[in-house]
């Protein structure tokens, strides 16, 4: 009776050891332990004449070589980690700006939405000052956010909910805020000649020191908002509710821009528009 063997392949041997290699290097644990236990072979073979005829020397030289060891991994390990840590927070800080560059000019809420998240994940780095201009930002959530010195001029915010949110100093002419939510923002300093405030919600939100150079707050509620010292040469405030808005030290306001107010009951004003606005329009002041 005849007994048949497989031929013996010298291809195939070859093919199965190189799927063995590379299980192992996809495996970095694995790979790593046999790299030690042959190192760790191969050193105690090379030194055995020493720990049976020399032990004391070797042993302190041991010590020794442990004792550079350590200063290695506290000043060159702590250092590299440092360095490599920062260098990582630098290429993410770069990621972030550059996806908002991606979705710039795009219209979507899905750009919206991914552009929010890039913002956050930079306030979380201490980054505050960006580059939005011309985004795409309707509907979306950035109340408490801080984006102070930003430039965000042509922005899109309409509906967007901006609840304290810190838009100081921050560029903001020709945004568009229109039925936005900026209760109690602060725009200090803020450059937003041309904004668009239409049916915004303002409420105790602070403008002092801004620029409101012929901005729309045509119904807004401005209501005990802080617009002292501010620009507000050729700003509409047709229909707008200033109850208790301050308006002393403005700059370019003047009875017939108020006069187109919802109400004016108890908002402040320098004293000579003060006795213009009792005087021409009592209609207003009256609870």
């Amino acid at each position: 009776m005849k007994v048949f063997t497989k031929p013996f392949s010298w291809k195939k041997m070859k093919v199965d050891f190189i799927d063995q290699k590379n299980s192992i290097i996809e495996r970095p644990l694995l790979t790593s332990l046999i790299v030690l236990l042959f190192v760790t072979v191969l050193v105690v073979s090379l030194s055995f004449n020493y720990y049976v005829n020399d032990f004391d020397k070797f042993w302190e030289q041991i010590l020794i070589e442990a004792h550079g060891m350590i200063f290695d991994i506290a000043i060159i390990g702590i250092l590299l980690f440092w360095l490599n840590q920062n260098g990582e927070i630098r290429q993410r800080i770069r990621t972030y700006k550059d996806e908002i560059d991606d979705f710039r000019l795009l219209e979507s809420d899905e750009a919206a939405f991914r552009m929010v998240g890039n913002i956050k994940r930079l306030n979380r780095h201490k980054i505050h000052e960006i580059n939005l201009v011309n985004c795409y930002l309707a509907r979306t959530h950035l109340s408490y956010i801080n984006l102070k010195g930003s430039n965000m001029n042509s922005v899109n915010l309409s509906s967007a909910s901006l609840l304290e949110t810190n838009l100081e100093n921050t560029r903001l002419n020709q945004t568009n805020f229109e039925n936005a939510n900026l209760n109690q923002a602060n725009l200090k300093g803020a450059y937003a000649s041309g904004a668009n405030f239409k049916d915004a919600f303002l409420i105790k939100t602070q403008f002092e020191n801004a620029f409101l150079i012929k901005t729309n707050f045509t119904n807004a509620y401005l209501m005990e908002a802080n617009l002292q010292n501010s620009y507000l040469m050729g700003a509409d405030f047709e229909n707008a509710s200033l109850y208790k808005a301050d308006f002393r030290g403005a700059k370019g306001i003047t009875i017939e821009q108020l006069a187109k107010a919802k109400t004016l009951y108890l908002a402040k004003f320098d004293p000579e528009l003060q006795e213009q606005v009792k005087e021409l329009t009592p209609e207003l002041v009256e609870a």
